[in-house]
């Protein structure tokens, strides 16, 4: 048995009968686990634990159960998944047909709307990801609408929209975007990356009152997937304040790491608004120690930042590289600016070029402010030279990975592979690779990308399979991870990165007691799919901030 302390004290709460996989060092097992105040008091064998069960004890016997450290993700959007759950969400559907019967139905059910505003639809239900205006002018003639695609990298806007912000075919495509366009250089009524901000810039304020709302549905959301505390990778000032008023009143239950986001058109001068911000957004369970670069955009819409360039669709080798959101000498400026200043730094790199220039930063940073325990990380990694895979160990970058996405999925197949050629894409998603060179592994899941479902996620690692097809043969089996490894990216991993792996992430005596009870021991012979497995009880410091009913809490 682990205990904090040398003698039996009466425990709050003692979990029994489960398998408890304690993600420590050793990824040992103990049979329960003892809670007080809070925090893990002691972890071991039923017969070890019932000793800390007194007369006052909560008691939970959860026979053939499974206890987990609670999850953490490394790379999420919550406010703005919580705001597409109270607006025209299109999330819940993956087709044309039911785009067009949602944009209807929201349309009518909100007259008074002004705009209509939401997003969450996939590129691969348009040829070639960009649906046209003309769909949206036919469902609603008389309002604007901007609809973000489900990555966040695009918008599908209607005329009005595009009247109304003075998009014409004279506009220029800004540096950081393109406006799609027919033969004639009409705007077709997608706007890509950067270009969203024409129209984006004119939209209704979100007040104060939807953005809590939005926060404190997300939380209720992730907190019944078994997530305890997650890195809130585009923290706004608007959503700042949000945060801290919630931590402020007790009702931040999760562990928020916010990463506040770099404004790319904008130089250093940003970084003292940087540091003020930081000071101001740290209090209760929030922290905002964390700085956002945008360094590319996303293979689909070809503005991933690439080394070679895009194939076209014969094959043939075009001159699109992808675009370049911070120049690469103005990256390591800012990344060692940010590094001297105590930051850590969350990078948005997809593409290869990215991932270098990332890299290449953070070792420009090192070399001018030698070594601190900063836990700078790449988040995406969808596509890595072969030659940058040691340097995430060798410089002591976290490896931020998406597993949803590491599938042949519609994107892979239509918008990205003939787009890549066979060489490149075999270092699709490299995590295994990643592994073996000895990186440090967190996983998020970009919701509302993907699904926020730490178990699907984890499914996905392990298998390279969609768990809607489960028949299919895996994308590049290769660099399948084992469950443990999984396991840990989600947690021990995670905790890391937020610098929290020294309070949560594992279980152990004197942490917290952020813990997850399944309903099943995933490692059993007859488990199934991991992804069907249920969260059954979620624990933020021994209280449950959710609860499935089958638990009797």
């Amino acid at each position: 048995m682990r205990s904090s302390t040398g003698r039996t004290v009466p425990a709050d709460l003692v979990l029994t009968g489960a398998a408890v996989y304690t993600a420590d060092a050793v990824r040992s097992w103990a049979g329960a686990v003892a809670v007080r105040s809070g925090r893990i008091v002691a972890v071991g064998s039923e017969a070890e634990i019932r000793p800390f069960a007194g007369r006052r004890t909560r008691v939970l016997e959860l026979p053939g159960r499974m206890v987990v450290p609670g999850f953490q993700d490394a790379h999420v959007h919550p406010p703005m998944g919580g705001l597409y759950s109270i607006r025209c969400d299109l999330h819940g559907v993956f087709d044309r047909e039911s785009y067009v019967r949602v944009i209807a139905r929201y349309a009518e059910e909100h007259p008074d709307s002004d705009w209509i505003v939401g997003g969450g639809w996939s590129m691969d239900a348009f040829p070639g990801g960009t649906p046209e205006k003309a769909i949206l002018d036919a469902l609603v003639p008389d309002r604007p609408v901007f609809l973000k695609n489900r990555d966040g990298h695009g918008a599908w806007v209607n005329s009005q929209a595009l009247a109304i912000a003075g998009v014409t075919r004279e506009t220029a495509d800004p540096p950081d975007g393109r406006i799609e366009r027919d033969a004639g250089g009409e705007p077709t009524g997608t706007l890509q990356e950067g270009a969203m901000a024409l129209v984006e810039l004119i939209l209704p304020a979100t007040t104060e009152e939807e953005w809590e709302e939005a926060v404190l549905a997300a939380q209720a959301h992730l907190h019944a997937l078994g997530i305890t505390a997650w890195q809130d990778a585009w923290v706004t000032p608007e959503t700042q304040r949000v945060y801290r008023a919630l931590a402020e009143r007790g009702q931040l239950t999760a562990r928020v790491v916010g990463a506040l986001w770099w404004e790319r058109d904008r130089g250093e001068e940003q970084v003292e608004e940087l540091i003020e911000r930081r000071e101001e957004g740290s209090v209760g369970h929030l922290r905002c120690g964390t700085v956002k670069i945008m360094q590319d955009g996303v293979m689909e819409n070809f503005t991933a930042g690439l080394l070679e360039p895009y194939l076209d669709t014969e094959g043939r080798r075009t001159e699109n590289r992808g675009i370049g959101m911070v120049e690469a000498e103005a990256l390591k400026r800012h990344v060692t600016r940010l590094d001297r200043e105590g930051f850590q730094v969350h990078i948005h790199a997809i593409g290869d070029r990215a991932v270098r220039e990332a890299l290449d930063a953070f070792e420009a940073a090192q070399r001018a402010n030698g070594l601190a325990d900063h836990r700078h990380h790449i988040a995406h990694i969808q596509l890595i030279d072969p030659a940058d895979i040691p340097r995430f160990r060798a410089l002591g970058v976290v490896a931020n990975a998406q597993p949803f996405w590491a599938v042949e999925s519609g994107y892979i197949r239509d918008l990205t592979l003939p787009f890549l050629g066979p060489e490149r894409s075999r270092w699709l998603y490299p995590f295994a690779s990643l592994r073996r060179a000895g990186a440090v592994l967190a996983f998020g899941s970009d919701w509302t990308v993907s699904t926020a479902d730490p178990l699907l996620e984890m499914e996905v690692a392990v298998n390279r399979v969609r768990p809607d097809a489960r028949h299919e043969a895996p994308f590049l089996p290769e660099e399948r991870l084992d469950l443990p490894a999984a396991l840990a990216a989600f947690t021990i991993g995670s905790a890391y990165v937020n610098h929290l792996d020294d309070e949560t992430g594992s279980i152990e005596p004197g942490k917290l007691a952020d813990l997850v009870v399944l309903d099943r021991d995933l490692f059993a012979p007859d488990a199934g799919p991991i992804g069907d497995a249920r969260v059954l009880l979620t624990l933020s410091e021994g209280e449950a901030v959710y609860a499935d009913p089958e638990t009797g809490w």
